[in-house]
């Protein structure tokens, strides 16, 4: 069996690790040091399996026995590396190894890895033919691991048939099926079965209060939360969260106040999703309480500390999103993309190129949002050189495709530039350019009145778009522009006869923000 609780190591500790073993034989004291080793590396980086498969090939002769195999399969499971664990099941099977439970279990989990995908549904009823062959049906762990998949996968018929093939009081089997049927969207369905289940543990509570949080259905979750004989930090984290995704922070923040009621401690999901709501809602006092009652003084996870700099960044105090940050003792990608990202949306995209700069020299991998980040940044201040050299560093280095978002960046910084010529040039360079890339085209003609331009985009558009008035006015205001009044009669007509009218505008000045008096 796989133990739990293997310690993380950084990369420094593991590598002195493995180097000691292979000067000292690496099986010279026995396998179960390369073993330990192993579980380490796979504990230690974060779904990254490349230290960990370098260790197992390198194992000598006879090679890696079944609890090494199944150390990876289960690796590659967690790391959603479907194809990479029916590899290794191949290797195995040449070696001439047994499979055991475990290896079915961790197999049928790297098929959910691709729920849904026609593909690892096919591995997975491949996985349940050996299965059913081998005579590990009959394992309750293999056979709820079996129902899992099928339900994940969208086999709901084939779960419920293993389902009656369970005992009665086989909970675990209830509620991933309840699950299938919640993630497919059949409420209903989901809950008469959770109604029908006779033996519901928390788990089973759980799985049907996450099903109507999910789909919005907050009435009934809280309906449902109210009910529930008893809670664990799961159930409180998974209301807060269905009510932080809704965007509903006086209701989230009212939850938290009777968790905190009840006796139980906040973790690190619990204030993620609160400060993620507080973020999105623009409410900086509801994220400074929290951050002051439950954060100040304590040692902060990660994932804490980048929904901070998050928060602070997007609710406009730049300068304690920096504190935060600084104060950070471990950094990944998302730290960086969160502060690199504020500081361009709030007005300091110089900055936000130079902490972009620093991520890199601290050979920090950046992600497709990173650079999205950057040539916002960019796009902001008019770095067009310094934009173009990260759109090409994007793809060359570190082999990151472009998506829609990143090639509006792009024609919008080449626009606001005046260079308008070379932002044809990159739209045209795209597949199947989207609509929202040639309107931010059309928009740079209006700005500098480009007509022939400015016509060709608003062509493009109405062949991707249909009718949008929109695009009619920033047509009508490139040639009004230039005083070209008959053609912009011309485009006037045009939308009456296609039954268009232009978008009143509106603005918000004021919004309701949840009371903090009291908390």
């Amino acid at each position: 069996m796989i133990r739990k609780g293997s310690a993380r190591l950084s990369p420094r500790s593991l590598n002195q690790i493995h180097a000691n073993l292979v000067v000292s034989g690496i099986t010279s004291r026995g396998l179960q040091p390369v073993r330990d080793l192993l579980l380490s590396c796979i504990a230690s980086f974060r779904g990254g399996m490349d230290h960990a498969r370098k260790l197992f090939d390198g194992i000598p002769p006879p090679g890696p026995d079944l609890f090494m195999h199944n150390a990876m399969l289960r690796g590659y499971a967690h790391a959603g590396a479907p194809h990479a664990a029916f590899a290794l099941y191949s290797r195995m099977e040449s070696a001439g190894l047994m499979p055991d439970g475990f290896t079915f279990c961790y197999l049928l989990r790297a098929c959910c890895a691709g729920s849904g995908m026609p593909a690892c549904s096919g591995a997975g009823w491949q996985v349940h033919a050996v299965i059913v062959k081998l005579g590990f049906l009959e394992d309750a762990f293999v056979r709820n691991a079996l129902i899992n998949m099928h339900a994940k996968c969208g086999d709901l018929g084939v779960a419920g048939a293993l389902l009656d093939e369970a005992s009665e009081g086989d909970v675990v089997a209830w509620s991933a099926v309840i699950a299938g049927h919640a993630a497919r969207g059949n409420l209903d369905v989901a809950r008469q079965m959770f109604d029908r289940c006779r033996h519901k543990d928390i788990v089973c509570w759980n799985v049907m209060l996450g099903a109507y949080a999910k789909n919005g259905e907050m009435e009934k979750a809280r309906e449902l939360f109210d009910c529930a004989p008893e809670k664990d930090v799961v159930s409180w984290n998974t209301i807060i969260t269905g009510y932080s995704t809704q965007g509903m922070l006086e209701q989230a923040l009212e939850v938290f106040d009777e968790m905190r009621g009840a006796g139980w401690m906040p973790d690190d999901a619990t204030v993620v999703s609160l400060l993620s709501c507080c973020a999105n809602a623009g409410s900086l006092d509801a994220g400074r309480m929290i951050h002051s009652l439950h954060l100040e003084g304590r040692r902060i996870s990660i994932l804490t500390g980048n929904a901070l700099v998050s928060m602070y960044a997007k609710c406009g105090d730049v300068s304690t999103a920096m504190e935060v940050f600084s104060r950070m003792k471990e950094k990944d990608v998302w730290t960086w993309n969160s502060i690199i990202g504020g500081l361009a949306l709030h007005g300091q995209a110089e900055k936000s190129v130079q902490f972009f700069s620093k991520m890199l020299e601290e050979k920090i991998h950046p992600n497709g949002i990173s650079f999205l980040c950057v040539l916002g940044a960019c796009s902001h201040a008019g770095l067009v050189e310094d934009g173009q050299r990260y759109f090409s560093l994007m793809k060359e280095r570190y082999r990151i495709e472009p998506n829609a978002k990143h090639y509006c960046c792009m024609v919008d910084m080449l626009g606001r530039a005046g260079l308008l010529d070379e932002a044809f040039a990159i739209v045209s360079s795209m597949r199947q350019p989207s609509a929202v890339v040639w309107r931010t085209l059309l928009g740079a003609c209006r700005t500098h009145g480009d007509l022939a331009l400015g016509k060709i985009a608003q062509e493009r558009l109405l062949s991707i778009k249909g009718d949008t008035s929109g695009d009619y006015v920033l047509l009508s205001g490139i040639y009004s522009s230039y005083g070209e009044w008959t053609r912009v009669e011309t485009v006037r007509r045009s939308m009456d006869k296609r039954g268009l009218r232009k978008v009143v505008g509106c603005a918000q000045i004021g919004h309701k923000t949840a009371d903090l008096s009291t908390r």
